[in-house]
């Protein structure tokens, strides 16, 4: 991931800027606890892999993805960040998710498993589709 960030920073003023918006956001993973920041890796790879036109930046302190505008699409918040029981991953409102009059935008992940992997893929292409 570093050396993506370092290719970026080589595209010049564009790449600079998603470059450190990626370094900010592996700085902040880096600070999260042990439980958190694996959490937060696997989140991380699988929303760069479904939707790499998202740039990577923080939001609020959280690691967050967002689109061509700069508004943030999708988001994780750590447990440890406001001592909650389980960490979340959610969706702002220029997601994609619409379905009837209620949807969910925020969903508890405590552990990663390969049903996880598959359903946050599918939630973060279908928020940028």
């Amino acid at each position: 991931m570093k050396e993506r960030a370092a290719e970026l920073r080589a595209e010049g003023r564009q790449g600079a800027k998603k470059a450190d918006g990626l370094q900010a956001v592996l700085d902040r993973i880096a600070q999260m606890a042990p439980a958190d920041r694996a959490l937060a890796e696997r989140v991380h790879l699988t929303v760069a892999s479904a939707a790499p036109d998202l740039t990577p930046k923080t939001w609020y302190g959280m690691p967050a993805y967002a689109d061509a505008d700069g508004k943030a699409v999708v988001f994780f918040q750590d447990a440890g960040k406001f001592k909650a029981r389980y960490s979340t991953i959610g969706f702002q409102d220029n997601a994609h998710l619409d379905d009837g009059e209620m949807w969910p935008v925020s969903y508890a992940l405590m552990t990663w498993t390969p049903e996880v992997q598959r359903r946050i893929t599918e939630l973060v292409r279908t928020a940028v589709s």
